[in-house]
């Protein structure tokens, strides 16, 4: 049955095949009956980000493929099958696209579909401009907006003539501005078309008029001539002697005599280290005179005057004025310069003067000069690092035998297992001045010898450092290490970091260290006599005197040292009543022209008389000063610049001088001689 089945079934689809193939037979023309496509077009969808990115989809009736020309000159066509879409990048603008579509018996219908490409205008623009970090002259400036290919940037929307300047879309371009004021910049934001948009913005350029001055970044406006005088910015007319690009001017003319000019800073000039002004003078004629006036911004009653002479000859020199006697307690920010007062000038090349790197310095050559950057007397934040512990301790934390520096020190624990580049960190308020100061030195006490203790220097992301090594000398003692930071870059430092025992494992040491410091490399002070050896004291006029130890000091006193002078005005003494320091050396008044004196007193207002003798006490030189605040220490500082050239080889001191004794006791302590 199921051979039957197969077979009737078989005989069904032959009848059925053949009937159909005769009348394909009967009807073979079908074919040519077939047309071209027909309603032959396109899609076109245009991105709408200004990039000019068409997306094409050609279409038809009939069509199953199709060869799309872009109208723009490219000479690649694009082949498609029906449904299939291609990309293509225009420019703004209108185009004739070429769609060639091909039928299933290769019959084909082409077209020509205009496509207009047409970009938006920009929006959202925002400016980006900032002054550079090395030229407060210098804009640089970058922009951003939605749909902008590109940027014009005009840096000065007052100057008609200005050609715009082309910025990429992650660019920025800079210009630098000839002097300061308000500036308008404007942007104009490209869409890659014909559409734009534009945005405006106020900058202001200021530049902080400071010392050195060297007139290569300067705001002229500061600069102003009186009296006939006038003043100007220029090329430098001669590098002969001085390398600048750029100078002052200063041209005296006619009528007064006192015919000059000023310069405004931006903030008081701090004479609290340096006291000398030096500024470098081209002048026309020999043996002339320059009078520097250092004025109040406010009242032109407080000043200070010192006049130089110039060596002249139409050539570059250095003029130095001794600003020493400067009263510290006003300020000064006008700088007056007077070229030959009391003279007239006549506006001609004999009365034409360039000046040029108006900076402070120091007096003398190889002059000391310091400054404290953290003795952890006040609130100080110690970061330790790589399993080290670090605090501020106070005196009665300090272990016993420790001996003294101040009330408060750093303390560095080590711990067993810490890392050997285990340290601490402690960041400061204000960058280290080491354009200044080259030296950097620690008070530090380790119980080791030969440790290593390096101290780095680092600005604020740490991309720039320097340190130095030292070793530690002696142990169980304290000792100032002077580390030397002359081949330092220049940078903002702002954090000092300090390692004990470095490249060593931690085994649980402790360290302590205070009192870092910068100074430079002039010659420091040296302390003649600390009393923290056999000192013999030589009191007068009824007084007593001793040298008293750490165990002998009063309560509330405040330490120095573990030893101090003691000196007492008893009751009925003398008002000329003190204490001689007979020494074993001759003081070196040559290098050092000041005696300074820690000092303790219970009064304020007391006369503090300092005299140094020769050996027979025929020559003599005193000086007094008055202590400043009571039941504190203080230093004295005592300028001995006027003495007569001698052997001095006594220090005397007296206390409350032309008062007579009332019991009162005065410590002292640390002779040091200084510039």
């Amino acid at each position: 049955m199921k051979t039957l089945k197969y077979i009737v079934s078989f005989l069904s689809f032959a009848l059925i095949f053949f009937i159909s193939c005769s009348d394909d037979l009967n009807d073979a023309n079908f074919v040519d009956n077939i047309q071209a496509p027909a309603n032959v077009s396109a899609q076109f969808l245009i991105t709408q980000d200004n990039t000019g990115l068409v997306t094409i989809t050609p279409n038809s009736e009939g069509g199953v493929s199709y060869s799309v020309t872009f109208g723009d000159g490219s000479s690649d066509a694009a082949s498609l099958n029906q449904g299939e879409s291609v990309q293509h990048t225009y420019a703004e603008g209108s185009y004739p696209i070429g769609i060639e579509a091909t039928g299933i018996t290769g019959l084909k219908t082409a077209v020509s579909q205009d496509l207009v490409v047409s970009f938006r205008a920009p929006e959202n623009i925002q400016i980006n401009a900032t002054i550079d970090g090395a030229n407060p002259f210098l804009m640089n400036v970058s922009a951003t907006a939605d749909f902008a290919t590109s940027f014009l940037v005009y840096f000065d929307t007052s100057n008609d003539a200005e050609v715009p300047t082309p910025l990429s879309a992650d660019g920025s371009v800079s210009f630098e501005y000839p002097s300061v004021g308000d500036f308008t910049i404007k942007v104009v934001a490209l869409s890659g078309g014909t559409a734009s948009s534009e945005l405006t913005q106020v900058v202001t350029i200021s530049s902080p008029v400071e010392l050195p001055i060297d007139f290569e970044i300067f705001d002229a406006s500061v600069f102003q001539g009186f009296g006939g005088a006038s003043n100007a910015v220029i090329d430098n007319p001669d590098t002969d002697g001085n390398s600048s690009s750029t100078v002052g001017q200063i041209v005296k003319g006619a009528p007064e005599v006192w015919a000059g000019n000023v310069i405004t800073l931006s903030a008081p000039i701090d004479f609290s280290t340096k006291n000398a002004i030096k500024m470098d003078v081209w002048s026309p004629r020999s043996g002339g005179k320059v009078l520097l006036k250092l004025e109040n911004l406010d009242d032109g009653g407080i000043f200070y005057e010192v006049e130089a002479t110039t060596q002249g000859n139409s050539a570059w020199e250095t003029v130095t004025f001794d600003v020493s006697g400067i009263d510290l307690s006003k300020t000064y920010q006008k700088i007056v310069l007077f070229f030959d007062i009391g003279l007239s000038g006549d506006g001609s090349a004999d009365w034409t003067f360039y000046i040029d790197n108006i900076r402070q310095d120091f007096l003398s050559e190889g002059a000391f000069a310091k400054v404290m950057v953290e003795d952890f007397e006040g609130a100080a934040e110690l970061l330790p690092f790589g399993n080290a512990s670090a605090e501020v301790v106070t005196l009665n934390d300090l272990p016993s035998g420790l001996g003294i520096v101040t009330d408060n020190v750093a303390q560095f624990n080590k711990v067993n297992g810490a890392e050997v580049w285990a340290g601490v960190t402690r960041e400061l308020g204000t960058p280290l001045d080491i354009a200044t100061y080259s030296n950097i030195s620690v008070k530090t006490w380790s119980p080791k010898v030969g440790a290593v203790i390096k101290v780095k220097i680092e600005n604020a992301d740490a991309s720039i450092t320097h340190e130095v090594d030292m070793n530690s000398t002696v142990s169980d003692a304290w000792e100032v290490l002077k580390y030397d930071f002359s081949g330092a870059a220049d940078a903002d430092y702002v954090r000092v970091v300090v390692f004990f025992d470095f490249g060593v494992s931690g085994d649980d040491s402790v360290y302590y260290y205070d009192n870092i410091e910068l100074s430079n490399n002039g010659t420091p002070p040296t302390v003649f006599e600390d009393f923290e050896g056999a000192a013999e004291l030589l009191p007068f006029g009824n007084a007593s005197a001793g040298v008293i130890t750490l165990d002998d000091l009063p309560t509330g006193l405040g330490l120095v040292n573990a030893s101090v002078a003691q000196f007492t005005k008893t009751s009925g003494a003398e008002v000329w009543a003190g204490v001689t320091r007979e020494l074993g050396t001759t003081l070196d008044l040559d290098t050092y022209n000041k005696i300074s004196v820690k000092t303790w007193s219970q009064k304020v207002g007391a006369v503090v008389k300092v005299k140094i003798e020769n050996a027979d006490a025929s020559i003599t030189h005193e000086v007094d000063m008055n202590t400043t605040t009571s039941d504190g220490w203080e230093v004295l500082e005592y300028d001995f610049s006027g003495a007569a050239p001698a052997d001095y080889v006594r220090v005397v001191v007296f206390f409350d001088f032309g008062v007579a004794g009332d019991g009162s006791v005065y410590y002292f302590d640390d002779y040091t001689l200084t510039n």
